[in-house]
């Protein structure tokens, strides 16, 4: 992978900041105007605002009228389009930098106004009750758009300044700037139209965006390398699939017989021009004998129990996301039949960790060109969980809650990005109360927004939330979430983000040295079976389908249950061993591997602490 593409992927991650950014912005100011309403500080908010409203002067007035003036949206935008330009006009400088610059630039105030829009949305708050000396806009008071936009701009332009300039020039030109935002804080709350926890959750706002946006499209991309002395060490563990990437490649030879190949579909994902590119994919490649079966909500791996035991069967193709990938999986499971996926989903997230293709097509193709590999699932049952398998991640609360009451009609048309408006909703959730047991070890008592089990690791746009978690390492990862305020969030938020943008660095969790993270809002576990009682019936779910609350799970590993078909890509550098799939009867699989050579066994017990 080349450095442009890594910093465009450490780009891209760290951007994901932005909506959990919103979330803590609109928790904050649902606390603000509900239980913390009566509560020191925000109580002698009024009192402040009635205060400056009785002393106003001309000249302050006059003064408050031109930095709220310089603050305002039409100001703003006109500003930014002026300095936009004159950063990719500017001479002398390099074009790369010219437009990393102006997309920094254009990009902060942009992403500020996208959270306090969302914000204002989520929180309801009325302007002070003092005459207003500007028209009151229709949004809400909480926090100030004048100030996070100021902050914004003018903070942009600063770290801009701080970068192209010396000495005094560069102590004064960023002075300057830096003392708008504050001056148009205090003319928001002079003018009566913002309290003053509104204008400073507005510097907040602002000031956060900055830091994300400056870390994606500055400093992560500025081309700097590190000598090739001061780099770690490399890992001896390879990543996720590599093994089975790796392995020597033997095409897939076209069935000898008349072994039929059974495709499930799903309805909604899978649409009529896919289906039909799957079918001729599948008869281009000699697989002529086709029985397809469409999933329904009583039957979500559709009838495919009953077309595997009808023949002998070649090969199951599912389409369809991961709730209908792990259904199949559960019928799948020891049969030692291979399974390609299609990825069709909302999620696809047990095709991102396999690292399949995103394009349904080209994945297919792959796939059928490839080789088989035997990955581990996830066995778990509880009170009114009936035993079901799991491929990706099943886990109880927060995210639970979440994926349990994102509306399918806003997940069809938004995808993934429709679970971070239902999670807005859940962020003032209890905490809960948990034990946890490891391998039949000791109860371990804790507190936690949330707990995930997961067979492989990365989330969305390659979010390590398990980063340790592979699919053949005959174990599962466990981590708990229980960041404590918003800085709790943001702690977390950045750990994860660091190990996506550096996952080759650092030590494993070998030798059971599990530990807590992200100064205590992450805990990590690793078992090969992990019983959880929780308190209260928390909801609860597996790989992204929501199943009825409850306070008890079990889950437990089943080694190289499934088989699946996966893309061979060319070694990079000399191969470890790779150890074959047997059938059932012994014999080797052409083409078959499983994943390299597994790490040594790790307790579940945390009795390291980094």
């Amino acid at each position: 992978m080349s450095n442009a593409h890594s910093a465009a992927v450490r780009s891209g991650r760290l951007l994901l900041l932005l909506p959990l950014q919103a979330a803590s912005v609109a928790g904050l100011g649902l606390m603000v105007t509900g239980p913390l309403a009566g509560r020191w500080p925000f109580s002698m908010e009024d009192g402040v605002n009635r205060a400056l409203a009785d002393r106003r002067e001309t000249l302050v007035t006059a003064f408050s009228a031109g930095m709220s003036q310089l603050a305002a949206t039409e100001t703003i935008v006109t500003l930014t389009l002026v300095a936009v330009l004159a950063l990719l006009l500017v001479p002398g400088v390099p074009r790369v930098r010219r437009w990393r610059d102006a997309a920094f630039l254009a990009g902060s105030v942009a992403a500020q106004s996208a959270v306090f829009l969302v914000v204002t949305v989520v929180v309801g708050r009325d302007r002070p009750d003092v005459p207003h000396l500007d028209a009151a806009p229709p949004t809400s008071s909480f926090p100030s758009g004048h100030v996070g936009a100021a902050t914004a701009l003018f903070g942009g332009l600063a770290v801009l300044a701080a970068g192209r300039s010396r000495g005094a020039r560069r102590v004064l030109v960023v002075g300057l700037l830096l003392l708008v935002p504050p001056a148009v804080a205090v003319s928001r709350v002079y003018r009566g139209m913002h309290h003053p926890s509104d204008v400073v959750v507005g510097l907040l706002n602002g000031g956060c965006t900055l830091l994300v946006m400056a870390y994606a499209l500055l400093w992560s991309t500025s081309g700097t390398r590190t000598p090739a002395a001061a780099l770690p060490a490399p890992r001896t563990r390879p990543d996720d699939i590599e093994g089975a990437r790796t392995a020597t490649r033997i095409p897939a030879a076209a069935p000898a017989g008349p072994r039929r190949v059974v495709v499930v579909r799903h309805p909604h994902g899978c649409d009529d021009g896919t289906a039909a590119r799957v079918r001729a994919l599948l008869r281009g490649r000699g697989h002529t004998d086709q029985v397809w079966t469409s999933t329904t909500a009583e039957e979500p791996a559709g009838a495919l129990a009953a077309r595997v035991a009808e023949a002998d069967t070649a090969l199951v193709v599912v389409c369809g996301g991961d709730g209908t990938v792990r259904a199949c999986a559960d019928v799948l499971s020891g049969s030692g039949i291979p399974l390609a996926i299609v990825p069709c989903g909302t999620g696809n997230l047990l095709a991102r960790n396999l690292r399949l293709p995103a394009d349904p097509d080209t994945a297919l193709r792959e796939a059928l060109a490839g080789t088989t590999v035997g990955i581990d699932l996830g066995r778990i049952h509880g009170d009114g969980l009936a035993p079901t398998r799991f491929t990706v991640m099943a886990g109880a609360g927060f995210d639970a809650a979440m994926v349990r009451d994102a509306p399918a009609r806003l997940k069809r048309r938004m995808g993934w990005a429709a679970y971070v408006f239902s999670g807005l909703r859940h962020l003032g959730d209890p905490r809960m109360r948990l034990t946890v047991r490891l391998d039949g070890g000791e109860p371990l008592e804790r507190r936690a927004r949330m707990v995930v089990l997961g067979n492989v690791g990365s989330l969305q746009g390659g979010l390590p939330l398990l980063p340790d978690a592979r699919p053949d390492s005959g174990r599962l990862e466990v981590v708990l979430l229980d960041p404590r305020g918003v800085a709790g969030w943001f702690a977390a938020a950045g750990h994860l983000l660091t190990r996506s943008a550096a996952r080759t660095s650092g030590p494993s969790l070998a030798g059971g040295q599990e530990r807590r993270a992200a100064r205590g809002a992450l805990e990590y576990f690793s078992a090969e079976r992990i019983d959880l009682r929780f308190a209260r019936p928390q909801p609860r779910e597996l790989d992204g389908d929501a199943f009825a609350a409850g306070s008890r799970l079990t889950a437990e590993v089943e080694p190289g249950a499934l088989h699946v078909r996966l893309p061979v890509r060319q070694p990079a550098e000399p191969v470890t061993t790779a150890e074959p799939v047997r059938a059932a009867d012994g014999a080797e699989e052409p083409g078959g591997a499983r994943l390299a050579a597994r790490p040594p066994a790790r307790t579940g017990r945390p009795d390291g602490v980094r």
